[in-house]
Formats: structure tokens, sequence, C-alpha cells
């Protein structure tokens, strides 16, 4: 499982909300959401993965490590995952309109590919194996229009249909976030699992057009207001670029200082 929140703010695990602005700044998310430290302590998140139903558990993972919104995991068929080269291929979401459930892009209308790490791709692996992908149609973008779209989906309800936002959130998330000892909140929310994924690779050294470009935003101007807070320090990193460096050249030339 992903080492997703760490232990001493476990229980403000997922406050970064949205990435949205709010009164014309961003989102205050800093120092809320916990930053990989080796992979010690993911119980409550744990916790809340074993407490979905079987089928939903890879939706955490998805979340988390591919950095996928809600909507795009509901929406993500078995041909837009290649398994074998470590891909996933977000090209719809499924959302609300006017009440009924359709296809749609993703937030923005850009479609993205992000890396599948090998623990997603295990994941999704088993989750196949157990549970075949459903062809399902729904309207495209607008649910009185005429055209409509099938995709066999990795995701579906018991009943075998679309999966809808506010009732799994009612029926599965807040109940599993409950059953591991949080009080469900807007903030603890699966949308919180996204901003994990964000500052995992933020800590890795990722770069900020790398991370805006798999979270599908459209200006990593964006992206880095939202997420400079959980940039490592520089000044530890620049301390240790020249010092290796200087190690290397004094390995060939004793005393070149």
């Amino acid at each position: 499982m992903l080492q997703l929140v760490d232990g001493e703010r476990s229980h403000q695990f997922g406050h970064a909300v949205d990435d949205s602005f709010c009164g014309g700044e961003p989102l205050a998310l800093a120092g809320l959401v916990g930053v990989p430290d080796g992979g010690n302590r993911a119980d409550e998140v744990s916790a809340i993965r074993g407490a979905l139903a079987e089928r939903y558990r890879p939706m955490v993972d998805l979340g988390a490590g591919c950095g996928m919104r809600q909507g795009e995991i509901f929406g993500l068929g078995v041909d837009d995952v290649d398994l074998d080269s470590g891909w996933v291929h977000i090209v719809r979401q499924v959302k609300v309109v006017r009440s009924r459930l359709v296809f749609g892009l993703p937030k923005n209308d850009r479609d993205r590919r992000v890396p599948l790490p090998d623990s997603v791709v295990q994941s999704l692996k088993e989750h196949t194996e157990k549970y075949d992908p459903l062809s399902t149609t729904l309207p495209w973008e607008d649910p009185f229009s005429d055209e409509r779209v099938t995709v066999p989906l990795l995701f579906t309800t018991t009943r075998r249909g679309a999966i809808k936002r506010a009732t799994f959130d009612d029926k599965s998330w807040r109940p599993a976030v409950r059953a591991a000892g949080i009080v469900p909140t807007r903030a603890t929310g699966m949308h919180a699992l996204r901003h994990f994924y964000a500052s995992a690779l933020l800590d890795a050294g990722e770069s900020i057009k790398a991370l805006a470009s798999y979270l599908g935003h459209s200006d990593p101007g964006f992206t880095l207001r939202v997420y400079t807070h959980l940039m490592p320090a520089s000044e530890e990193r620049t301390r240790r670029a020249i010092d290796d460096l200087f190690s290397r050249i004094e390995s060939k030339q004793d005393g070149w200082l």
C-alpha cells in the first residue's frame, strides 16, 4: 500500500480540498498534506482503503499513485491503461450534468498521459483478474444529446452501472473514513489523494512543469502557486550539490581549493 500521510498529520488528511482558487488566492494547503518519509505509518489511509469494498480499493492507488481526479477514475476504461509499458491515458471523466451521468472530457478539456508506477500496475492487474471491465454507455457531455459513448469501465457499481460521485461518497468513501477513526469532512474526500501525489513527486525532486502535466493543469504557474510550500527546502539541496561536486574534484586533484 502506498504511503500517503505522515503520522502527525493523518487526521488532517486531505485538507487541501481542490485545485482551485478561493477569494482570488490559492487554497491554503500549507502543512496539511503529509510528505512521504520512507514508508512508515500509513495506518489511517490503509484503514480507509481496507474499509472500502474490494472492487473500489484500487481507486485509492490511482488517486495517490497517478494523481487522478475522482471523476477520471470513475471514467477510466480498460483501453486507457497500458499495463505493459506503464502508462495511463486520461481522456474522460464521469460527471453529473443536470442531475444525469455523462461522459465528458477531463477538467480543463485536457487529456493527458501519466506514468503508472509498478505498484499501481500490480493493483490494477489483480483488480482486472477479479472484476471484468463492464461496457457502459452514457451521453457525451450533454445528457440530452444524441451522442452516446460506450466505454469498458474498470470501476462500476454492484448494479453494473457507472459510479455517481455523490452516491459513492455517501455510501462508500465517508463510511470508510469513519471506519479509520477520522471525522469525514469536505477536506477528507478522495481529492486529498491527488494532493499527496503532488507532494510525493515534489519531495522526490520532480519538476513543476512535469507535475503540472501529470495533474492536467493548464498553467504550471498555478501548480507552483498551489504546491510551492510542499517543495523541499533548497538550502540543503544546494549544500549537498556543491559538496558532492567538490568531493569528486578533490578525488582527482587533492587540495584544489
